[in-house]
């Protein structure tokens, strides 16, 4: 499924994959939500609702352009930059296009909406 998520009126398209977390994600769209940065590598924002984590892996490893979700805060993590390690309960939702990873770094509000 390809979502939008917009920043400052710039629109960046990402893929979620076929997890039930992902599934469970794009059911909560459209939203809008405020971020704040986390360990300068990646803005977070809270969800209304835990997901669905049903045959995620225990851990995954953050990298830039990665759109996850962390299940132990029960919010979404925008990867700007990698993350550095594999962190238990982080669950990889899906992917933003190349190169839009950078525009998240600053972002303190994003709008996120279903497009296919």
């Amino acid at each position: 499924m390809t979502i939008r998520l917009t920043v400052d009126g710039d629109a960046v398209d990402a893929t979620l994959n076929d997890s039930a977390a992902a599934r469970d994600f794009a059911a909560l769209l459209p939203l809008t939500l405020d971020l704040s940065d986390f360990h300068g590598t990646e803005r977070v924002a809270d969800l209304p609702r835990r997901l669905d984590t049903s045959g995620a892996p225990d851990a995954a490893e953050g990298k830039a352009g990665d759109l996850a979700y962390y299940a132990p805060w029960g919010n979404l993590a925008v990867y700007y930059r990698d993350g550095g390690s594999r962190d238990p309960g982080l669950v990889v939702l899906g992917h933003l296009a190349d190169g839009a990873a950078e525009r998240f770094a600053t972002a303190d509000h994003v709008t996120i909406e279903a497009v296919s």
